[in-house]
Formats: structure tokens, C-alpha cells, sequence
């Protein structure tokens, strides 16, 4: 299905800088099932229709989105033959179709990046997309209530880059992307995750509620959610988050919102838990206040974490200690960040 817009998009690019983010005070995530399932050991995108989850693999040979039960067992397999480079998130639209953000490119070599719409019977169609300004790594994908998508790099340094296609998307594509704000994220101290001083800054994932008025990205530690009370994505952005501390988490990289608001989180790994915080949406107070923006050709800047060094400097320095330098932060990239 092909996305639609009632016009085509001006292409601005915004900064929006906040204050550091404590943390929400949010209920610890519960575990609500295992998945045992051994085709699913990668869990890189989930979403839910009120009713099941559908959950995806981290890359994979073809396209296969298991539906499950709120017991975490398989239902059933919703497949095609078309073989992908790299899924890393999952969406899904109003109308039910599914959106599999094929956008990994952890070594930075891929001349286009694609979506895939599917729908519950198994039709797939691919959308090419382009960068403006060279290869990215992308683990989170958010679909506004139109279902424009909009993508969201996964960097070490925690400046994570907002793209957007500039108009509706062509099969097989490529459609031109534009990059239209950033996000700076601060470390946190929440355990978990498979780089140690890295994880609380890489994205690598994202949601939206049923109603589309709050919104989620993730990192391995944490949840960021965003009030959007008109829907738009980019304002949404520039708004300050609630962080939702997620801890422990093996390889925290699925998120997804149920309709009465709880938040879902779950990772790559045997035998991982699916964690549910409850009521997350109603910590996210409405606003249509926005921040403040740069003039335009700037980018959206938001200060995610409680640290008190910005992510830059704090990584920095958590390269420096480890002794390595760059060559140890592309080396633990390349190990960690999946395909």
C-alpha cells in the first residue's frame, strides 16, 4: 500500500536543545511471558493490535513476522519469499498493514535502504529509500498518524540523525530522504545492554501509541516517550521526553505501545522475557508547546539521560578509558550491533 500525503513536504531541519531527562517515575517493567520459541532469538521489532503481538528477527533470509499470543507462543507466521539485507524495526498502520524498516547498516556499504509493507495475508512490496548525506545505521522506526515514516539513526556518539521521505513513497523506489532534525542523548546510568557506556545512547527502536499522541524511541537501557497531542512527529521530537528506565535488558531493542497505553519492551537473545510497564502513556503529559527551533538548515537537538556529561563527552571519555580509541569503538559496533 502505497503512503499517501496531501502535499508534498518543505524540507527544514530544526534544533530543539533540553534539559537532561530524569527518570519518569514509572512502575519497573514486569515480565508478562518468555519467548521460548526457537525461531524467535533475535526479537528486533515488535507491535501490538490490542489482541496479539507481532514480532520480528533481527535481519533473516525473508520476510517472516510471527504472531503471538500474550502467553509469548507462536500463532502463527506471517511470510514472504522477498529476501531483506537488514530488519531492524517493525510498525504498523491504521489500516493493519505492517511496515518492517529494512535501514540496518551497521558497516555503513548500502547504496539504498528499503521499507516493506506487508500485509496480514503475506503481500509484500518494497520502497528504496536514499539518503541526502551518506550511509546510516537505523534500528527505530515511527509512523505518524498519516503513515509517513520517519527514521531514526542508531550513532555511538548519541546524535542521532530524524529522516523523512520527501514525497510519498514509489515502489520499487528509491525515494529521496531528507534529513529534518537530530537528537542528542545523554548516558544514563540504567544497566544493561552489550556495550557497557554505550548502550544508553544507541537508538534501536521506536513506537507510537494507538492514538498516535505519544511517542517512543528506545535505547538498550531506555525508553523516551514524547508527547505528539496533534500527531506530528517532528514537534513531537523537539518536546521534552519522559525517560522510562528499562534495566537488564540482554539486548533491549523491541518497543511497542498496547491501546490502553502499556509499554512494551523486549530484546534479542534465548529465551528473553517481554516487560510491560503499565499506564506508560498517561506519564506523558499533553502539550502542544514545541521547542525552540534553530533557524532552518539547523538540527533538532534533544538531551535524553541523566548524566551530567552530554553524550559526546561521556563517551569520549569511556573510549579513552578503555584504551582504544576509535578502533575500540568500531570494533564493539561491528561485534554488538546486529548485522
Amino acid at each position: 500500500m502505497t503512503l499517501r500525503w496531501g502535499a508534498l513536504f518543505a524540507v527544514f531541519s530544526f534544533v530543539f536543545v533540553l534539559s537532561a531527562v530524569p527518570a519518569a517515575a514509572a512502575g519497573a517493567p514486569a515480565t508478562v511471558c518468555t519467548v521460548t520459541d526457537k525461531r524467535i532469538t533475535e526479537l528486533s521489532g515488535l507491535v501490538s493490535d490490542g489482541q496479539r503481538w507481532y514480532a520480528l528477527n533481527d535481519g533473516g533470509t525473508k520476510i517472516q513476522v510471527f504472531v503471538l499470543g500474550r502467553d509469548c507462543a507462536v500463532q502463527r507466521v506471517i511470510t514472504n519469499s522477498m529476501d531483506p539485507f537488514d530488519v531492524e524495526d517493525l510498525a504498523r498502520a491504521s489500516d493493519g498493514t505492517l511496515w518492517l524498516s529494512d535501514t540496518g547498516d551497521n558497516d555503513k556499504k548500502r547504496e539504498t535502504v528499503a521499507l516493506v509493507s506487508l500485509t496480514p495475508q503475506g503481500k509484500a512490496t518494497l520502497y528504496r529509500l536514499t539518503y541526502p548525506d551518506g550511509q546510516h545505521d537505523v534500528e527505530a522506526l515511527l509512523l505518524d498518524r498519516q503513515g509517513t515514516p520517519y527514521l531514526v539513526t542508531k550513532t555511538p556518539f548519541g546524535d542521532s540523525g530524524i529522516y523523512r521521505p520527501v514525497s510519498a513513497l514509489a515502489s520499487p523506489g528509491p525515494t529521496p530522504l531528507a534529513k529534518v532534525g537530530t537528537l542528542n542523548f545523554k548516558s544514563t546510568d540504567t544497566p544493561g545492554g552489550p556495550i557497557a557506556g554505550f548502550g544508553s545512547v544507541l537508538v534501536t527502536g521506536g513506537a507510537s501509541s494507538a492514538d498516535g499522541k505519544v511517542l517512543a524511541l528506545r535505547t538498550y537501557t531506555d525508553a523516551y516517550l514524547y508527547p505528539a497531542p496533534d500527531g506530528d512527529v517532528l514537534a513531537a521530537l523537539g518536546r521534552e521526553p519522559v525517560r522510562v528506565p528499562l534495566p537488564n535488558e540482554q539486548q533491549g531493542e523491541a518497543l511497542a505501545f498496547e491501546p490502553d497505553g502499556t509499554l512494551l519492551s523486549g530484546g534479542e537473545g534465548t529465551g528473553q522475557p517481554i516487560r510491560a510497564v503499565k499506564d506508560a502513556t498517561s506519564l506523558v503529559a499533553p502539550s502542544t508547546e514545541a521547542g525552540t527551533p534553530a533557524a532552518a538548515g539547523g538540527e533538532t537537538s534533544t538531551g535524553s539521560g541523566s548524566s551530567g556529561l552530554s553524550g559526546v563527552p561521556a563517551l569520549v571519555l569511556a573510549v579513552v578509558i578503555a584504551g582504544g580509541g576509535l578502533f575500540v569503538l568500531t570494533r564493539l559496533r561491528r561485534r554488538f550491533a546486529r548485522k
